[in-house]
């Protein structure tokens, strides 16, 4: 009976334990604030590399660090500022997508910002046409 009661007990506090959050945490989003967290390409020719600048400001008191910053596969290619960006001082992590497979994607690039844990997310999306499709796409917007 002691060893249920005991089970129980470590069950019922094993479940709370996991059911805490972090809400009251600090989030990236408290110290640095996007103009756009989303950027759509659209349509893109395959083989032509295409890059976009999400632009932020230090909302914060203080400088803050990008510790990293990394895509969800190795066709995009995050760059992160190398220095602190001072109170009140902007700056952008420029994502750069290979387009080397034809076909709608939806990418995310990951932010890493010092003394947060859970790192902020950033989405790039589009489609790439290979070269026949883009030409009859292209001449199609010129006919407009």
């Amino acid at each position: 009976m002691k060893k249920l009661l005991l089970s129980l007990a470590v069950l019922a506090i094993g479940s709370w334990a996991i059911g805490q959050t972090t809400e009251g945490a600090l989030k990236a989003e408290d110290l640095i604030s996007f103009k756009e967290k989303k950027h759509d390409f659209g349509k893109i020719k395959q083989g032509t590399p295409v890059t976009y600048d999400f632009a932020f400001q230090n909302t914060s008191d203080k400088p803050v660090v990008i510790e990293n910053a990394w895509a969800s596969c190795g066709c995009t290619t995050p760059v992160k500022p190398e220095q602190p960006i001072a109170k009140g001082k902007s700056n952008f992590i420029k994502a750069g997508f290979n387009a080397a497979a034809a076909g709608p994607f939806d990418k995310t690039v990951y932010v890493k910002v010092q003394g947060i844990e859970i790192p902020l997310e950033l989405h790039i999306t589009g489609e790439v046409l290979n070269a026949e499709a883009y030409a009859k796409y292209s001449a199609g917007k010129k006919n407009k």
